[in-house]
């Protein structure tokens, strides 16, 4: 389960209904940031009230966090949690880094890289830390001249933490599949899977033999909306694709957008996207057809949910994450079963 980017409705994190959802056989929840909630404190809660949940960050903003601190904080929620943490890291997009975190935003993909490796380094703890980076440094050059490499004094609980890496662009997906445990695949459906699989296999050609292939994870969340009216579940997803579509990005520079072109979708993506940014929402989100949502969504009565799922069950997703209500959660459960 997927919880959003706003803190639930009380009525859905009380020891009771986390109780209930653990009782369902689910296996995981995940908690996203962007520029509102962050996405570590909800977890901790969730941790708190749980046994079994698995804990996912979907995603940390890399900007929001040096490094280390983000090491930090997953060895604190991992030993918190008996090893139930799993780190998922993003790059997010230059509006978001730049505008709000304040933090430069060019090649992501080499800073996302010299990140990971810093994290991995301070999680295994196996030597002081030493990173001589174009984007990190530790210690820091210049200065007072009194930094220290430093070992962090905590103990990991686990060594191998898994790291997952959020990846919409081809190349952004093969460095997940190079360096990471796992892929958060934001908007994937069955018709864009091929584009994908050849993006990962890239990246599993210069995979350490460290980390085998074999074992790694593809988290897909997806928008899930149960309702006996089919249109009418759509309409939430179609807002949920109109903020993504037309407003997570720059226009020319949204990554949201360029996954719903490559998917036939470019003609009317670049409708809603005009329509957004002229701050026209409710009709971007109208121009988005039900066959649009259906590539990413599950959407209608619960009977239609069971034969969409039919469809990704040879797919490449491992972990499928609901995005929606309990109802949303209950009826996936049911359709699984």
């Amino acid at each position: 389960m997927n919880i959003g980017f706003s803190i639930p409705d009380p009525a859905l994190i009380t020891p009771a209904t986390i109780a209930e959802i653990e009782a369902m056989g689910v296996e995981s929840i995940w908690v996203p940031e962007a520029y509102g909630f962050d996405c570590l404190t909800p977890l901790a809660w969730f941790g708190a009230t749980s046994s079994r949940l698995r804990l996912g960050t979907s995603i940390v903003q890399m900007a929001a966090r040096t490094p280390t601190a983000t090491a930090m904080a997953a060895m604190t929620l991992d030993h918190l949690s008996g090893g139930r943490f799993a780190l998922g890291l993003g790059a997010s997009g230059p509006q978001v880094v730049e505008g709000w975190y304040g933090q430069p935003y060019e090649r992501p993909l080499a800073r996302t890289r010299e990140y990971v490796d810093i994290v991995r380094a301070v999680i295994a703890r196996e030597q002081p830390l030493r990173y001589a980076g174009e984007f990190y440094q530790h210690p820091l050059p210049g200065g007072t001249g009194l930094g220290k490499a430093l070992k962090s004094i905590a103990h990991p609980l686990r060594p191998d933490l898994p790291v997952l890496l959020a990846a919409e662009g081809p190349k952004n997906v093969a460095l997940a599949a190079e360096i990471a445990d796992g892929w958060i695949a934001m908007l994937l459906g069955p018709r864009n899977e091929p584009f994908y699989r050849a993006a990962l296999e890239e990246g599993f050609a210069r995979r350490s033999a460290r980390r085998p292939a074999a074992e790694f994870e593809v988290i897909n969340p997806v928008p899930v909306v149960v309702d006996d009216d089919v249109e009418a579940a759509a309409d939430p997803v179609r807002e949920f694709l109109a903020l993504y579509v037309g407003g997570m990005g720059a226009k020319g520079k949204n990554f949201h957008f360029d996954v719903m072109a490559r998917m036939g979708y470019e003609d009317i993506a670049h409708k809603v996207q005009s329509l957004y940014l002229d701050g026209h929402k409710n009709e971007a989100a109208a121009a988005i057809p039900t066959a649009m949502v259906e590539e990413i969504a599950l959407v209608g009565p619960p009977a239609k949910i069971r034969d969409d799922l039919r469809a990704r069950q040879d797919t490449l997703t491992t972990t499928l994450v609901v995005q929606g209500d309990l109802r949303a959660l209950r009826t996936v459960v049911e359709c699984l079963a």
